[in-house]
């Protein structure tokens, strides 16, 4: 990696809040929600204080795995305008820091996992941060636009860690619902790259608009929806959830599907603040919190 684009040579001692940022506490609300749906739509239920337990690994996890991605990229950082006032590419924490920070906060999620819960939970939790950091961020993200078409399997994992936490084991339900955020992963990420390609041609990562440009991103938008949309609503004809869990999970695809038939439709050769690719990023959001919403729902009240 490049170093000399960084402050980190000058950097001051950091505060506890620069050590929360290390976790991007906002990605990590999303994967919280989906690995506690995980739990809560799993045949077991788990007393409270071991429920809290799986969540609070999970969460500690996904920070790790957030740390030691912004320890490995502050070079890439530094040179993009959304992500330079970071802690690493700002000055205000040694990188010797957060990697200790990350691997601590990994190790003792991961433990914490095997030992409260069971094993099983905790090598899927570990195939995880292992996963994001060394298969996408070291790996995959500076050598192929493809980067985040197979580490988004890295953001898949949390429904599928809460529902061996639970049960201690792996089925059908829990594979469909990984294959639906790594499916959804691609469309959502590539929405975002469309408005921000300056900064990764900037830092020189080869994201699919930087490489590929527009409309093939577009394109790529549109075909990745169908197969999520299939397997969104999988489960249901399958008889592995319900009525409610089934039409919510429709209704929402077909509204994600109609969202990237716009982008596919925009010829814009920079997007719009309000553009078709900004909705389509924002509904994909609200997407997913209402698919595991409904998939919680329809497991409580059709049960």
């Amino acid at each position: 990696m490049n170093s000399t684009v960084l402050k980190t040579d000058l950097a001051l001692p950091a505060d506890w809040r620069d050590f929360v940022a290390l976790t991007k506490p906002r990605v990590m609300s999303l994967v919280v929600f989906t690995g506690l749906c995980g739990l809560l739509a799993a045949p077991v239920t788990l007393p409270p204080v071991l429920g809290f337990t799986a969540i609070l690994c999970i969460a500690l996890a996904a920070g790790a795995a957030a740390a030691l991605n912004q320890w490995y990229e502050a070079d890439l950082d530094a040179l993009m305008k959304r992500t330079a006032k970071r802690p690493l590419p700002d000055g205000r924490m040694d990188r010797t820091a957060a990697l200790h920070f990350g691997v601590g906060l990994g190790a003792f999620s991961v433990l914490l996992m095997g030992l409260a819960l069971n094993w099983l939970a905790g090598a899927v939790l570990a195939g995880s941060i292992l996963f994001y950091v060394v298969i996408y961020t070291i790996w995959l993200k500076r050598r192929t636009p493809q980067n985040i078409v197979i580490g988004g399997a890295a953001g898949a994992f949390p429904p599928l860690i809460g529902w061996a936490a639970a049960t201690g084991d792996v089925t059908l339900l829990p594979l469909l619902l990984f294959t639906l955020i790594f499916l959804w992963t691609p469309p959502h990420f590539w929405a975002l790259s469309l408005f921000v390609r300056s900064d990764y041609a900037a830092a020189g990562v080869p994201m699919l608009p930087v490489v590929s440009g527009h409309r093939v991103t577009r394109q790529q938008i549109a075909l990745y929806t169908l197969p999520m949309g299939v397997a969104a609503v999988a489960p249901w004809p399958l008889g592995l959830t319900g009525w409610l869990y089934g039409i919510t999970a429709s209704a929402l695809s077909i509204i994600f599907l109609a969202l990237s038939l716009r982008v596919l439709a925009n010829r814009a050769t920079e997007p719009a603040e309000m553009g078709p690719e900004k909705k389509l990023f924002a509904f994909s959001i609200v997407y997913l919190f209402a698919v595991f919403g409904a998939l919680v729902a329809d497991h409580w009240l059709l049960a």
